[in-house]
């Protein structure tokens, strides 16, 4: 049977899960494989295994639980191993790249960061700011029919909205960097223009928060920052 693998920690890391269990229906019972180095935290894989509210909690209640009692690798929901035995050599074979992770998090959280702005704010910035698109947008106004002009235009604004996110997400994250050990950019979805996650030191952890919250302030109301944490460390494995 398939060994469903929730996450890596070292072996002298706390197992404090009497009263945790893991994904399927009925929750599959939790135990631990591993060397004289490192353990993982598995269960039996459920035969029918999909991202259903009740197994994503399942498994973020584990990760939780470790996470609370020192450094753990997370394992993405939904890693599977052939059987224990192939685990256990996994973490034989990869026991130093595996320690070095555990030791760079130990003591550390992740906070992920997404920041939007207001599309009208930024519209209105652009025409302000740029002759050239009030003039062109002035001539596509008294010739709707200009088909050239307009596409002109819209080119013209969506390489300076490009532009104005990309120098917003480097100053956001350049600002707060320093109160980071390490930062991994994101791809910026649908909404943000902005998807970093920082690992943060965990008795820094409230100075971050306070000075994502004075970078919140200092961009105003067009921008919304969205702070998660902390969180499993998955950007960072």
């Amino acid at each position: 049977m398939p060994t469903y693998i929730y996450a890596i920690t070292s072996a002298a890391h706390p197992l404090r899960l009497d009263n945790v269990v893991g994904v399927g229906q009925p929750p599959s019972e939790l135990r631990v494989v591993g060397t004289d180095a490192l353990r993982a935290v598995v269960s039996d894989a459920p035969t029918d295994l999909r991202a259903k509210r009740r197994d994503l909690v399942a498994h973020q209640t584990v990760l939780e639980s470790l996470l609370a009692d020192g450094a753990a690798l997370p394992m993405r929901f939904g890693l599977l191993g052939p059987d224990d035995d192939q685990v256990v050599a996994a973490l034989e074979q990869q026991h130093d790249d595996y320690s070095a992770r555990l030791k760079e998090l130990d003591g550390r959280l992740e906070y992920n960061l997404k920041v939007a702005r207001d599309e009208q704010d930024l519209l209105q910035e652009i025409v302000n700011e740029s002759r050239e698109v009030r003039e062109l947008r002035e001539r596509t106004r008294q010739n709707p029919a200009a088909h050239d002009e307009m596409v002109a235009l819209g080119e013209m604004i969506s390489h300076e909205v490009q532009a104005r996110e990309q120098k917003g997400r480097e100053e956001i994250t350049s600002r707060l960097e320093p109160a980071a050990v390490r930062v991994v950019n994101g791809e910026p979805t649908k909404s943000h223009f902005l998807n970093v996650s920082f690992l943060v030191e965990r008795d820094r952890a409230a100075a971050f928060t306070q000075a994502v919250h004075e970078e919140a302030e200092r961009w105003g109301d067009a921008f919304t920052h969205s702070l998660n944490g902390p969180l499993p460390p998955y950007s960072f494995v």
